[in-house]
């Protein structure tokens, strides 16, 4: 199990403790002796936003009541991608818990005043599982990595099962994921994205490599654009598993948009291979988890989708993940991919 705090910020847990009792208060009238309590931050996951765990304990008529708590919060300096998405987020979780085809965490509150925790927030159910978390690499060591192959099995199934019954959630309930203009929905929406992210990161360097990456992208334009949620990060280190292998929750909704159906499922077959395939060198390859192949058939036959064309998407994936590189090497201040590998990364010359 990962011991690795990874997120953005970190504070202190005592004083956090006595400003959510007393917001806490304001949101339980009813309630009496709230007591906040076995405040954590994950380990080995949660790299964007300051994440941490508690549980809330109080009094409602006559009756004791916990409740296992998730606080996220809106980031403040460590901004990962140029769009603000933090009230999406929730709302996007929101509508998948009340329609009931993905497995989400509950939200349970939002609070937009900064002055509180100096920024927005929301609070969500705590769930209860396991997760396999990049830090350390899930395929090296860990619970996944020491699981039998048909165990494996499981997880990688179920994984697939959410992750198409994201593409069953109907597109018009979810309208304001919507962006602007030509750009309000399909792969315009994640095209543009994209545009400005590569001039955002241009205000710090130039990027003559992502220039080039999207010229050679844009000449290949797909054909097959089928309409769909994006969720932004589909990985099985973003979704919690319990015991007997299978989801409990569909975590990390922070660049959620109506961008297409194909984007997740080519960003998580290029990271299941990144992880865990049988050519992974940040991972290590597991036995019993899925191939590209039936990870994609799986897909289709849940969601009613085709995946035709997935291999321009896949590429598309390895352009958001450099930008994703590239702009976390700005924060953290660290030398990122050399140009020559990122120019083989992103098939460019």
């Amino acid at each position: 199990m990962s011991n690795v705090i990874v997120a953005p910020e970190t504070r202190d847990l005592a004083e956090l403790a006595g400003r959510l009792e007393h917001w806490l208060g304001g949101r339980l009238p009813r309630a009496t002796g709230i007591a906040v309590t076995d405040l954590a931050y994950p380990r080995g996951a949660g790299q964007s936003h300051e994440t941490v765990l508690f549980d809330a304990h109080w009094t409602e008529g006559g009756q004791p009541r916990t409740q296992g708590c998730v606080v996220r919060i809106k980031p403040r300096t460590f901004t990962v991608f140029p769009d603000n998405l933090f009230d999406e987020q929730h709302a996007i979780m929101k509508l998948l818990s009340d329609e009931g085809l993905v497995r989400v965490a509950r939200p349970l509150w939002f609070e937009e005043d900064p002055s509180i925790l100096g920024n927005p927030f929301f609070v969500m159910e705590k769930k209860q599982g396991r997760v396999p978390v990049s830090i350390p690499p899930y395929g090296r060591e860990g619970w996944l990595h020491d699981a039998a192959p048909q165990q494996r099995r499981s997880v990688w199934r179920s994984a697939v099962e959410q992750l198409a019954a994201i593409q069953r959630v109907p597109v018009a309930s979810a309208g304001f994921l919507g962006g602007k203009g030509a750009a309000a929905r399909g792969l315009a929406q994640e095209w543009d994205k994209y545009q400005r992210f590569t001039a955002w990161l241009e205000e710090t360097a130039p990027q003559p490599v992502l220039r080039d990456a999207l010229a050679r992208l844009e000449s290949a334009w797909p054909a097959h654009d089928p309409e769909g949620i994006v969720w932004g990060d589909a990985r099985i280190g973003n979704m919690m598993f319990d015991d007997d292998f299978h989801v409990v929750a569909v975590m990390d909704w922070e660049q959620p948009s109506l961008g297409g159906a194909l984007h997740d499922l080519a960003w998580f077959c290029t990271l299941s291979e990144t992880m865990h395939g049988r050519n992974s060198t940040y991972g290590a390859y597991l036995e019993g988890m899925g191939t590209r192949e039936e990870t994609i058939a799986l897909w289709e036959e849940i969601s009613g989708k085709s995946a035709a064309g997935l291999e321009w998407y896949e590429d598309f994936t390895q352009f958001k993940m450099t930008c994703t590189g590239v702009r976390l090497s700005q924060l953290r201040g660290t030398a990122g991919m050399d140009e020559a590998a990122m120019r083989r990364r992103l098939k460019v010359a």
